[in-house]
Order: C-alpha cells, then sequence, then structure tokens
C-alpha cells in the first residue's frame, strides 16, 4: 500500500513549507494548508516506516471533532478539500499544548509509579492505580517544542515566563475542560472513555481559536467502557484505542527516544497491524465507516484537490 511520508508540493500563492513531526504544513498567505501524512512518531522521534492511511484518519477524525465543537470555540478550519488536507485560518500559535487528563494513564501514569505526586503543579491523589479515575479532570500544560521534547510546565511556570497574561490562560483552561467533557460525551456515546488529549490554541485578529487536531489517535488515548471496571478490579491491562501500543512495541524493543538508543524497525506485519488500529479508531470514535481513498497515486490526487479547492475559494 502506498503511503505519504514527506511532501513537496506548489500551490499557487504557496509561501513557505514546514515539515512537522506528521504534518506538512503550506503557508499560504491568510491560510495555512496542512498535509496529514502518514508519518508516525513516538517518543518525539519520527519513526522511519510511514503507516498506510493514518493521515487519512487523523485529518478526518480532527474535522470530524472541530465540527463537534465550534460551539464552545471558534476553531481554524475552514475546508477539507482532501482525504489528507484541511485549510483554515492562519492563527498566531500559543506556544502550549493544554493537556487534560480524566485518567492516570501514560506520561502521568510513569511519573506516578516513579514515586512523584505532583505532575505540572497539580497534586495528584495517594493510593491510585494504573488507569483509575482522577476526582475530577486535570490540566497539564506542556511547553510546545519546535524541535525535541515538550516539556511539562505549571501554571506558575506558565505565568513566570510570561507566556500568556492569567486572563488568557483562564479562558485556555475553561476551553479545555469544556472540549474534553463534550468529547467524554461524544465517546460514551460510541462505548468509549476518553481518557486524556492535548488541545492547542491560538489568536486570529485578537480572537482565541482551537488549532490543529483534536480527539485523534495521535492527540488522545481511549478506553473501551465496557469491561473497564472488571479490569480495573482484577488489575489488568485496559482495552485502548490509542498509539500507546506502539510506544509499548517501541519500550519492548529497547527505544524510548533516550540518547544512544537504537530506533527498532517496525516489521511489515506490524505496520499492517497499526494501520488497521488507527482505522478501527476512526470508525468506532466517530461511528462512521471509513472509506479508503485512492492511494494509486496520492500526488496527483492531493495536488489536484487543493487547486480545484483554492480556485472555487479565493
Amino acid at each position: 500500500m502506498n503511503a505519504i511520508q514527506r511532501t513537496n508540493f506548489s500551490f499557487a500563492r504557496e509561501d513557505k513549507i514546514y515539515h512537522g513531526k506528521v504534518r506538512d504544513v503550506y503557508d499560504l498567505g491568510e491560510r495555512l494548508l496542512m498535509i496529514a501524512t502518514d508519518r508516525i512518531s513516538a517518543f518525539d522521534h519520527i519513526l522511519p516506516k510511514p503507516i498506510p492511511f493514518k493521515g487519512q484518519v487523523l485529518n478526518q477524525t480532527a474535522a470530524y471533532f472541530l465540527k463537534k465543537t465550534e460551539d464552545i470555540v471558534p476553531n481554524w478550519l475552514l475546508g477539507s478539500p482532501d482525504p489528507n488536507v484541511s485549510i483554515g485560518l492562519k492563527c498566531d500559535p500559543i506556544k502550549l499544548e493544554m493537556v487534560v487528563r480524566g485518567y492516570l494513564a501514560g506520561h502521568a501514569w510513569r511519573e506516578y509509579r516513579d514515586g512523584k505526586r505532583m505532575i505540572c503543579g497539580v497534586p495528584m491523589p495517594e493510593g491510585m492505580k494504573e488507569n483509575d479515575q482522577f476526582p475530577s479532570p486535570i490540566i497539564t500544560p506542556a511547553t510546545k517544542a519546535e524541535e525535541g521534547h515538550d516539556e511539562d510546565i505549571s501554571r506558575e511556570g506558565i505565568l513566570k515566563n510570561k507566556i500568556v497574561s492569567e486572563d488568557i490562560l483562564n479562558q485556555l483552561e475553561k476551553f479545555s475542560l469544556a472540549l474534553f467533557d463534550r468529547g467524554t460525551q461524544l465517546a460514551a456515546k460510541q462505548g468509549l472513555i476518553l481518557v486524556d488529549t492535548k488541545y492547542e490554541f491560538g489568536f486570529h485578529e485578537g480572537k482565541i481559536y482551537l488549532i490543529d487536531e483534536i480527539h485523534t489517535p495521535d492527540s488522545s488515548r481511549f478506553f473501551y467502557s465496557e469491561g473497564y471496571s472488571d479490569r480495573q478490579l482484577k488489575g489488568e491491562k485496559q482495552k485502548q484505542l490509542s498509539k500507546e501500543f506502539v510506544r509499548e512495541w517501541l519500550m519492548e524493543n529497547g527505544f524510548q527516544g533516550l540518547d544512544g538508543q537504537k530506533m527498532p524497525e517496525m516489521p511489515d506485519k506490524f505496520v499492517r497491524i497499526v494501520s488497521q488500529r488507527y482505522i478501527e479508531l476512526y470508525e468506532k470514535v466517530t461511528g462512521q465507516k471509513f472509506e479508503k481513498a485512492d492511494t494509486s497515486n496520492i500526488e496527483d490526487r492531493i495536488q489536484t484537490n487543493v487547486e480545484n479547492w483554492l480556485a472555487e475559494n479565493k
């Protein structure tokens, strides 16, 4: 199966290209065009092999949830002319990831397991087990790094470093919790639990906008609701939809993004499994059937769809 590893298009009015961990971003002046590639990253490293249809899953999942949450906070999205492409308003990004955690999982659990009871200045109760629910969702922000690792930061640290004002931070926290609540409600209808996620925001004409992706398998973790309580009581692993299983595979193969560690190469069989897991998440979390896009000539497909959209939306 063909997959998109990296793009280098030349669109009308295109100014410059930024290649992120997963997305290739094209500056079109007042708009940004984002192509969700099939690259996959873990521990802030891009893995060597792309995952077929992963970009389509990310792009279409994000578009679905942006539409479902636009009554809470305006978002950047103007259109999605191709299964892998979104075009929207160019916002001035706020250099923060607003991470919301409803359960003790992933990074928070690893910190807790190592004896820490404070994350980003937020206390975590004693006596919790992995994947237990917090009394109420907590916000554990991270600085948004251009390269390398994003770093945990406390509310006090955000204000001390003047990343945003306290008024703006209050709004970001309010929006983040409201988005998490909406995501939780939508997930519950699909028999899922929204465990944790991240939101990113920016300014457009002085107003806060939700930018980038939301509630995708790259930005979020979901558990299956059915059997959750029984698995917790028995101390069993939770059945989940996220890319955590990719991180677990990497750790099992001696890689956690640390200096001196060699990135293992995923066998083709595992690549196919990852692709299927992404498709499963899309169908489960949106309740919609995933329609695989034609990948016989991805570059021509994207070029044609984008040029047609731009011609119709001058």
